[in-house]
């Protein structure tokens, strides 16, 4: 696919969106870090962020993403996501991610947020379930760097993990609940069923999968809508149906809810086996730990949208 040229975000919204933001607040940030040092880590860490066993695939490298030249394969891309996104996210980001969180029905000793980005919806999941092991799994070192930054400021101990969410190396069956937002309407249709593939071989029997993102009936709706913003593969996505790909993939009490019209949210749960009564004790109703349901994207989001094209 080629990339877009000349979006309409970029003509005529982006100019827009700059007069609210802070443009030097985003740049001093993004040279406060040395992402490619703070990318490859140190030996102190327990995990790399830039692994030398990840390939990026072709889909994910070759296009632009949200106006940003390289996708989100570029620190630029770890600066400007949190600021757009409190706005883009309607009605409030913290609103419609906390919807994700209030249909988790299993109570979780091990989580992995795929796609996990810079974090926000990981740092929520911890929040609600401090006692898990939560890891947050992302192609780009870059949004990990930031990931990480947030998830210090906030006092929370959370793995980031440098991978591809179609094959994550992770053991069979060793994840409690698997979620994944705003990760699907990027990724072409293949791509969004394999993922769904390795969901469900990583989690237990009675484990839950979740994802959230935008809703597949008004994207068809409104594809006006989608000339907007650089998103290669959103037609693709509006074009498709998670429920049917998560069937396919082997879940059982699939369902689908829309949150604020313009999201939907996504749920599966891995078969029990019938004589399995403890498994069963797992999957039940759960209540998550009361949180601060405030999202630390270190005053970032105060900056406004963010401005395209912030290089480091």
């Amino acid at each position: 696919m080629a990339v877009r040229q000349d979006p309409i975000w970029e003509r005529f919204l982006s100019p827009v969106v700059r007069l609210l933001i802070d443009e030097e607040g985003l740049q001093r940030y993004a040279d406060s870090i040395d992402w490619d040092k703070e990318s490859v880590g140190v030996a102190r860490r327990r995990h790399r962020f830039r692994r030398s066993d990840v390939t990026v695939p072709y889909y994910y490298s070759s296009q632009n993403f949200h106006g940003i030249k390289g996708g989100y394969l570029n620190p630029g891309a770890a600066v400007s996501y949190d600021p757009i996104t409190q706005y883009v996210l309607a009605p409030n980001e913290i609103i419609v991610r906390q919807a994700l969180i209030d249909a988790i029905k299993v109570k979780p000793r091990r989580i992995l947020d795929l796609g996990c980005g810079t974090g926000s919806t990981t740092l929520m999941l911890k929040q609600a379930f401090p006692q898990a092991e939560v890891i947050g799994l992302d192609l780009s070192p870059y949004m990990l760097v930031r990931a990480e930054d947030k998830a210090r400021t906030a006092g929370l101990e959370i793995i980031w993990r440098h991978g591809n969410a179609e094959k994550t190396s992770f053991r069979d069956a060793s994840f409690d609940l698997v979620t994944a937002s705003l990760l699907f309407h990027e990724t072409p249709n293949a791509v969004s069923l394999a993922i769904l593939r390795e969901s469900f071989r990583l989690l237990v029997a009675g484990g839950q999968v979740l994802i959230l993102d935008g809703n597949q009936k008004t994207l068809r709706q409104l594809d006006w809508l989608n000339d907007i913003f650089e998103e290669p593969y959103i037609r693709e996505y509006a074009a498709d149906s998670v429920d049917a790909n998560m069937g396919k993939a082997g879940f059982e009490a699939v369902q689908t809810q829309d949150v604020w019209w313009i999201h939907q949210l996504n749920s599966g749960v891995k078969p029990i086996p019938s004589k399995d009564a403890t498994v069963q004790q797992n999957f039940q109703l759960n209540t998550p730990t009361s949180r601060d349901t405030t999202i630390d994207n270190n005053d970032l989001e105060g900056l406004g949208s963010p401005a395209f094209g912030v290089t480091a």
